[in-house]
């Protein structure tokens, strides 16, 4: 039986370099009846937690450290007794919102987490933040993106520790060469797809 995804928005503030924005996150839980894996702990572990149902998490898998994604993390993780991941290349961002901690494993591109009988394979994708990290599920047909690819374009890149022109090779050379009816779920906002994205940034200059 093939895995399901499920979205939970829930809604909060991010804040980086002085400021603070009202934001809506994406939750993703990858999984089947008995066990499953989140992307993401934004805001509200309680709701993560309530979408969860009881089953084994495998994994709380952080596309990034911005205090949006993270925020509710060690709470959720605490809960349900699973394991935080990270791409140590975002420690600096982990450590504005958990100082003096780290996260409980690494993430290193290419690596793989099974579940469901599936396989969520990690693809590090540096420009919206060093670390940031999206995750292939090449059953579902689906990448999940964070803020590296959203509908529309690149993640922002105009705060502390991102980059353009990085964001840009990130997502030509590592995104848009999956196949183009792949599924992308964002860490905000709708979904796309590959196809789509690559329409939209054949119009970026290069």
């Amino acid at each position: 039986m093939s895995v399901t995804i499920e979205n939970l928005v829930t809604s909060g503030t991010f804040s980086l370099d002085g400021g603070t924005w009202d934001v809506d996150n994406n939750v993703w839980i990858v999984g089947n009846e008995e066990e499953c894996v989140i992307i993401d702990s934004p805001h509200d572990a309680a709701a993560i937690i309530n979408q969860v149902r009881g089953r084994k998490v495998l994994a709380v898998l952080l596309t990034h450290a911005h205090n949006d994604h993270i925020g509710a993390a060690r709470e959720l993780a605490d809960a349900v007794g699973a394991p935080i991941h990270l791409n140590p290349a975002d420690q600096v961002l982990w450590e504005q919102v958990y100082p003096g901690t780290t996260p409980d494993k690494e993430i290193a591109d290419g690596d793989e987490f099974q579940v469901g009988g599936a396989t969520l394979r990690a693809i590090h994708t540096p420009g919206h933040s060093p670390g940031s990290t999206c995750f292939h599920l090449e059953a579902e047909t689906t990448v999940f993106t964070g803020d590296t690819l959203f509908n529309g374009g690149p993640g922002a890149t105009g705060r502390s520790y991102s980059d353009y022109p990085t964001i840009l090779t990130s997502i030509r050379e590592r995104l848009l060469t999956l196949p183009p009816e792949t599924t992308v779920r964002t860490g905000h906002g709708d979904n796309t797809t590959i196809a789509a994205e690559r329409e939209t940034l054949a119009k970026v200059a290069q």
